[in-house]
């Protein structure tokens, strides 16, 4: 870690700063915590009240001030009460990113109910387990989601329902939301313990069922703080390097806008919600969202909302600065490029450095209520295959695979013990208990810490390819794949092999108009890496490659999809 940044997060942290920590007891573990972090989501969204009349949300033509989102909130929470939701209840939302989204969240966790984000892709039968298994006494839904409701609604005589851009066409057994914001304005009273379930967030769910990991309230709370550090170290040394070079002006000017966020990744995930959506309501800054990813919309908003941030993936990103009409839009006010979800490969570091913009990338995930490490701008340049460094609430061990705890620059399983953390898994003692283990998260994240205490994730533990002995990390496959210049997207994994047990496999989409053969890309990788390194398996596809939607990759999907003797 570089002697500036550890000094500005010494001063930052120093005793009667904001930044300030200290150690409590949370469920039977010792762990740090930021001594000023708000006692729960509820503190902070009253903390906003002073923003008033600055822009919050926008969607459209449309605009909420804070001042009318705190009404409305209220107006959501009063409604719910009247239905019987009181603390620690469950109220699902399944939407997409509308501004409903968030007011709906505030509202919940502000009178001491619990959110079941609910991911705007599951079908009628997702729904169903999910509502089942969080025993969500209300269900807040947009018309695609009540459409699907409509399908499973006799399995849940008792579920109250709200209905969201609907118009007409809301059910008759749904609460229109005009009359939800037809409530008197007045918030229910709540004791809120910083333990209590603040939310349910789904994990992926590519193999069986999906988990509900349950985030309390200090979990998020302590995470807006990360992130809020994280800017003031990292990003404010990033700033003042651009301050004193003439060359990246532009993005010293946009220091001095108001902070404005593009949200292009769903709220029912972290990285939206808990890691950007949060820590720029607390700033008072401004949340815009779009009704679909697309990139070219994104650089319209961007330029027309004067936006310094996205929520984005590593793909999008890679869209975003790829596209034809770049140029043609004014991004100077974007500080940086990048993503979260999955590593900015280093490539792609490089092409956001070559337009003279700070590339920045996060790792977390959804049991940690969101952030775990980041880098940003010379940081990231530097070292463009590490996360960054881990944040000072966390402890962090390399373990192998007897749980011993391996020294620096060995690799093995990530374990962090830290106050963002999740409770566990709704209903599933079993697996809650083989992940967290004596306060300590095992990740299955496979990685390495190196001298300057710079984490470095190689891929994870189910994706590595354990090719005749030898272990393969997909990430390490995949950089090497994306230089090629007419690569767009690729995915690497195992393919099941009678003589090494495993060998590499890659699914790739070349660039629009681009030519690719398996065989040339072979040639191409033969430069970078070692043989046993080399795809066996390459498949040219004509579409993008399926994601997820947190915008991952499904490798499961090509993995099982996929029939070798149609790849190249």
């Amino acid at each position: 870690m570089s002697d500036a940044l550890k000094a500005a997060g010494e001063q930052l942290m120093a005793a009667g700063q904001m930044f300030e920590t200290t150690e409590i007891d949370v469920r039977g573990a010792p762990v740090r915590v930021w001594r000023n972090a708000p006692a729960d989501l509820g503190q902070l969204w009253a903390a906003t009240a002073g923003h008033a009349e600055k822009d919050y949300l926008v969607y459209n033509d449309e605009r909420w001030t804070y001042a009318e989102a705190h009404e409305a909130v209220s107006r959501i929470a009063n409604w719910l009460h009247l239905q019987g939701v009181r603390e620690h209840d469950r109220v699902a939302i399944a939407m997409r990113n509308y501004p409903e989204w968030m007011l709906s969240y505030w509202a919940i966790t502000s009178m001491g109910a619990v959110v079941v984000g609910m991911n705007a892709w599951w079908v009628a039968g997702e729904m169903a387990y999910a509502l089942n298994d969080s025993a969500a006494k209300v269900i807040i839904g947009d018309a695609e989601r009540m459409q699907r409701l409509a399908e499973i609604r006799d399995q849940f005589p008792e579920l109250r329902a709200a209905a969201v851009r609907c118009g007409d066409a809301a059910p008759s057994w749904a609460t229109p939301w005009s009359e939800v914001l037809a409530s008197a304005p007045e918030m229910p009273a709540a004791d809120i313990d910083p333990d209590d379930d603040a939310c349910v967030f789904y994990t992926s769910g590519t193999t069986g069922q999906p988990k509900g990991a349950q985030l309390t309230h200090r979990g998020c709370c302590n995470n807006v703080m990360s992130m809020l550090y994280v800017n003031l170290t990292q990003g404010g040394l990033v700033q003042k390097a651009q301050a004193e070079s003439a060359a990246t002006s532009q993005a010293a000017g946009a220091q001095e806008l108001p902070p404005a966020q593009l949200l292009g990744t769903p709220l029912f995930h972290v990285t939206a919600n808990n890691c950007a959506a949060q820590p720029v309501t607390l700033a008072g800054g401004k949340l815009v969202f779009m009704y679909k990813w697309d990139a070219e919309e994104a650089l319209r908003l961007i330029e027309r909302e004067q936006i310094r941030a996205i929520s984005s993936v590593p793909a999008m990103t890679r869209e975003l600065v790829l596209h034809p009409s770049f140029k043609d839009y004014d991004t100077s006010t974007v500080i940086g490029f990048g993503g979260g979800g999955a590593a900015v490969q280093p490539d792609l570091i490089g092409k956001i450095e070559n337009l003279g913009r700070v590339a920045n990338q996060g790792y977390g995930m959804t049991e940690t209520c969101g952030i775990i490490a980041a880098s940003m701008g010379h940081f990231l340049a530097d070292k463009p295959t590490s996360c960054g460094p881990l944040l000072p609430i966390y402890d962090v061990e390399i373990r192998d695979a007897e749980g011993i705890a391996l020294p620096t620059g060995e690799v093995g399983q990530v374990c962090i013990r830290g106050s963002q953390l999740i409770k566990g898994y709704l209903n599933r003692a079993e697996a809650t208990a083989e992940t967290i283990i004596d306060g300590w998260l095992h990740t299955g994240d496979i990685g390495y810490l190196d001298s300057d205490g710079f984490l470095y994730l190689v891929d994870r533990a189910k994706d590595m390819v354990l090719r005749g002995g030898e272990n393969v990390y997909c990430s390490e496959v995949e950089n090497v794949l994306f230089r090629h210049e007419a690569v767009q997207e690729a995915a690497v994994f195992s393919v099941p092999d009678e003589r090494l047990g495993e060998e590499v496999g890659a699914a790739v989409y070349p660039r629009p108009g681009a030519t690719l053969s398996p065989e040339a890309l072979r040639e191409f990788a033969r430069e970078h890496m070692a043989a046993f390194k080399i795809p066996r398996y390459i498949w040219i596809l004509d579409a993008p490659l399926p994601r997820n939607a947190s915008g991952k990759f499904l490798k499961k999907a090509l993995q099982s999809e996929l029939d070798t003797a149609q790849a190249g």
